[in-house]
């Protein structure tokens, strides 16, 4: 008789969180970044970006690298939050990934359960999914599950506003020469017939086979916001992107019934339970989860999970270098958003081909940090014995 034992384990061979490395790094980018938020005096030009790396290591010397990020504002605030949180997981099995995920958020559940604190936590969620993967020789994609070996991707950023016209259509260019299968552009001037003139260039430049898309970051009332997407119907978009406030969803699903041109959003919602309202509120027809933005790849499941169930295609916003394992284990066909930006922190590159992002092979997420990283470093403290 076989005798199946209750008492859980601690991964293969009882193997133990042994020690943790958090590092807070400032990114700079090359020029500042400014979309509709500028325009509208609501934010300054984007100047760098402020990375979390958890670094999550076992007794029995099994690794996983994972990162979360805040643009303008935020950072410190993230990396001291997860300074706070990563002792307790020192001792726990590293592939209770689900419930060491519950214990992170109730050990800050008094700053809530979204934004900043789950952020933080994103970091060591995505270090555990990446040590499962690797300790068992699969990519992240092959451990979830793939449906495709590679992910349609377009490209954003070289489409912000600051960026004249004749700049624009050589950026867009570049990216199709480069393979890349889209174009997005960011949308949202005062004069929305400068908007117009720029899609219709673009579209001009690049004919009718190229993917293209338009995001106006949340910047339109409901008056303009119906103007505006009558205004772009005839032009084949794949969709407007965040047409309205993020929180706005009986707004969007009003422009999602009304038009043929599907919208999209969700890049800007930071918990399931947000994810969730407004798939209830039929509110999208692309859905734009950030895995770091919502806590890391567990809740971002959670939500692929609904979105499936609703029949709504998905589109992760920014983080290629994750979002390209999570694409490519959603049933239906993705996009994903390609940005360069995040490329001096790693060793590997992702390879491009015919318009799409190939799925690495390598084991984990398949990165490791580079030396600029390091060297990029402003903060880092180590919890737990040494390695």
């Amino acid at each position: 008789m076989t005798t199946l034992s209750l008492v859980p384990s601690a991964g293969p061979a009882g193997d133990r969180i042994r020690s943790i490395r958090l590092s807070a790094c400032a990114l700079p980018l090359a020029t500042p970044i400014s979309d509709a938020k500028v325009l509208t005096g609501r934010q300054k030009p984007m100047t760098e970006v402020a990375m979390l790396f958890a670094e999550v290591r076992t007794e029995q010397g099994h690794e996983g690298l994972g990162f979360s990020y805040s643009k303008r504002a935020g950072g410190p605030g993230q990396y001291a939050h997860a300074c706070e949180v990563a002792p307790v997981l020192i001792g726990e099995d590293p592939s209770d990934i689900a419930r060491l995920w519950t214990r992170l958020c109730w050990a800050g559940a008094s700053v809530g359960r979204s934004g900043l604190a789950t952020q933080a936590i994103g970091a060591f969620d995505v270090a555990l999914w990446d040590l499962k993967a690797r300790r068992a020789n699969l990519s992240l994609a092959k451990l979830l599950g793939a449906h495709r070996e590679s992910v349609a991707c377009y490209n954003t950023s070289g489409g912000f506003l600051h960026t004249p016209l004749p700049q624009l259509l050589e950026n867009a260019a570049a990216s199709v020469e480069r393979g890349i299968g889209g174009i997005k552009l960011k949308v949202g001037q005062p004069d929305r017939a400068l908007d117009l003139r720029r899609v219709q260039a673009v579209r001009e430049k690049l004919g009718d086979g190229v993917a293209l898309m338009v995001d106006a970051n949340q910047q339109w009332d409901r008056p303009t916001a119906q103007r505006m997407c009558r205004t772009f119907e005839p032009m084949n978009l794949v969709w407007i992107e965040e047409p309205l406030d993020a929180y706005d969803h009986e707004g969007h699903a009003a422009l999602a019934a009304a038009f043929d041109t599907p919208i999209a959003t969700g890049e800007m919602l930071t918990s399931v339970a947000e994810h969730g309202d407004l798939i209830r509120h039929r509110a999208a027809d692309w859905l734009m989860p950030d895995a770091p933005r919502v806590g890391g790849i567990t809740p971002f499941l959670k939500i692929a999970a609904q979105a499936e169930h609703a029949g709504l295609m998905l589109a992760p916003h920014f983080a290629m270098e994750l979002h390209v394992h999570l694409a490519a284990a959603y049933p239906s066909e993705p996009w994903i958003e390609h940005f360069d930006w995040l490329e001096p922190l790693f060793e590997e590159r992702l390879a491009i081909d015919r318009g799409r992002i190939v799925v690495p092979t390598r084991p984990g997420l398949g990165l490791t940090l580079s030396g600029q990283a390091r060297a990029w470093t402003r903060e880092s403290a180590e919890f737990g014995a040494r390695p």
